[in-house]
């Protein structure tokens, strides 16, 4: 196919399809036709809000950054990989020598180009360019559907295994059972910790998550009237200790819902010495009960993206069978349909009546379906 079409946010609520020209590529780069793209809530938030933080959307911006597809062309200097080549991509592209590139912690890279994020277009499109190293070739066994969830399992890899590192026989407690929360309780259960307690307000996503990754689940009480924050942050960890017999609270927190009662809740509920991580985005600013910080020696982490060899860890995971992706995919939305995609997305229910975990868009002209 010479076209390329692209879904484009044009404004904040207005979206529109749009032929764009065939990336060029260097010698270092693949052109990929992209077969299926995740949607990830700061899609929508873009769509809804038309900035996150200091990411403003300024210019018509091409969505979707969760993407896998099917090597088109190589550069001269590629050989990782071929023309028909199936890969997961790693949407963000650094600037390869800065001192943050070099030692490692690439996702700290000030002149990061991530698909999706202002001002930089984004994967939901035929075709799409990045370096070479930055696609994974997927085993045979795995799908381009398990390749486009590669992006969101990557970063359930960086917080619990490059940020927390949990270890086999710790309890690890995650607050929030989104896709991110998901993916992180799947990550520390493959990774062998004892418990991992999924917290949440909603009980059909705490159902959901002990059927897929949850050895326990807990639904915090309502607020008392007069009861200020911290005060029930403190009372819904004591009840989470008592109700799941952990006196002594737990190894590792990881907060991937962003909300200021979770992450006062969180510290509370860590373990003397133990470590917080939070990867969740949610209210910029909150109160911190610092005191109970100071006293535990908390180790307080944040986690952001994915670094080196989380992308090629999780498809590890997946490909030893440690981690099953599917059961997360619960929508699935031709490319003519990326609009009824994202707003089932945003509403969290489909059509279907049924709750939205992760909606897949297919390619221009790909199936609907596992491929």
């Amino acid at each position: 196919m010479s076209d390329n079409p692209s879904f484009v946010l044009k404004a904040i609520e207005k979206v529109e399809y749009e032929q764009r020209p065939i990336p060029e590529i260097a010698d270092n780069e693949v052109l990929i036709e992209v077969k299926k793209t995740g949607i990830c809530g700061s899609d929508v938030h873009y769509l809804v809000h038309g900035r996150i933080g200091d990411f403003v959307v300024e210019n018509p911006m091409v969505l979707g950054h969760e993407s896998a597809g099917v090597i088109s062309k190589v550069g001269k200097a590629v050989k990782n990989v071929k023309p028909g080549d199936r890969v997961a991509m790693e949407p963000g592209t650094t600037c390869r020598v800065c001192e943050y590139c070099k030692s490692g912690r690439y996702e700290l890279c000030a002149d990061m180009v991530f698909a999706a994020t202002p001002p930089y277009d984004g994967t939901l499109a035929r075709y799409y360019v990045l370096p070479a190293d930055l696609v994974y070739p997927l085993p045979d066994h795995l799908t381009l559907e398990d390749g486009a969830m590669m992006e969101p399992l990557s970063v359930g890899v960086h917080s619990v295994r490059s940020i927390a590192d949990v270890r086999a026989n710790q309890t690890v407690a995650v607050f929030g059972c989104g896709p991110v929360g998901l993916v992180c309780m799947a990550v520390a259960k493959a990774l062998g910790a004892s418990r991992v307690v999924a917290v949440d307000i909603v009980p059909a996503r705490l159902d959901f998550a002990k059927s897929y990754a949850a050895t326990d689940a807990f639904q915090p009480p309502k607020m008392e009237p007069g009861q200020s924050k911290i005060q029930y942050s403190q009372n819904s960890a004591e009840l989470m200790k008592k109700q799941l017999g952990l006196p002594k609270g737990v190894d590792v927190v990881v907060d991937a819902s962003g909300a200021e009662v979770s992450i006062q809740t969180g510290m509370f509920l860590a373990k003397m010495g133990g470590t917080y991580v939070q990867v969740g985005m949610g209210t910029p600013e909150v109160q911190l009960p610092i005191t109970t910080m100071l006293t535990k020696e908390l180790v307080f982490k944040g986690s952001f993206r994915y670094g080196p060899g989380d992308y090629q860890f999780a498809i590890d995971l997946v490909a030893a069978g440690k981690i099953d992706l599917k059961p997360l995919i619960t929508h699935r939305f031709a490319f003519t349909d990326a609009v009824k995609a994202f707003n089932a997305t945003r509403q969290g229910k489909g059509d279907d009546g049924k709750g939205v975990i992760k909606a897949i868009i297919s390619g221009p002209d790909v199936p609907v379906g596992p491929l």
